[in-house]
């Protein structure tokens, strides 16, 4: 599925906010809207097309995948109350750990380009559990065009929201 309106403006409104902050290069998702999003981006910055990393998709969410929170409910009531306790993943979803781990091996992956800011597009819950990690619990819910800066010193990363 395409970016809409919204989200094309969300792209442009982010490419303003980031010219004049050195971005060498974007990286997204090969997920259709994020990689929209990073086309959209980099063209306004004057970069090359996006490097494209499978590796910052969205976590697979199993019997709930394509699923609106409506329709988990009604079709998988206890799978929904147990993840609305956050006490389990539903049956053949990607665990928490294992999304967070393939986050950091795309971020890994950027870094080792050089030194140069790069801009990563990839999708809020995947950012959202990799950003848990790093800062703990309180992380809020990763909402569209969200910057989080992430730093890198010896083989670990620091983050922070952008402005």
């Amino acid at each position: 599925m395409p970016l809409n309106d919204t989200g094309r403006a969300q792209a442009r409104a982010l490419a303003d906010a980031l010219a004049g902050e050195g971005i060498a290069r974007v990286t997204t998702s090969d997920l259709g809207r994020a990689r929209e999003t990073g086309e959209i981006v980099a063209a306004l910055l004057g970069l090359g097309a996006p490097d494209v990393d499978p590796d910052l998709r969205e976590r697979w969410f199993g019997i709930f995948e394509g699923l609106t929170r409506e329709e988990c409910k009604e079709r998988h009531p206890a799978a929904w109350q147990s993840w609305l306790a956050q006490t389990d993943a539903p049956a053949g979803a990607e665990s928490r750990a294992l999304a967070a781990a393939r986050m950091a091996r795309a971020l890994a992956k950027v870094a080792a380009l050089g030194d140069r800011p790069a801009l990563v597009i990839s999708h809020g819950g995947l950012m959202r559990l990799y950003l848990i990690d790093l800062l703990g619990p309180s992380v809020p819910l990763v909402a569209n065009s969200t910057v989080y800066v992430l730093e890198r010193s010896e083989a670990s990363f620091r983050a922070r929201v952008w402005r």
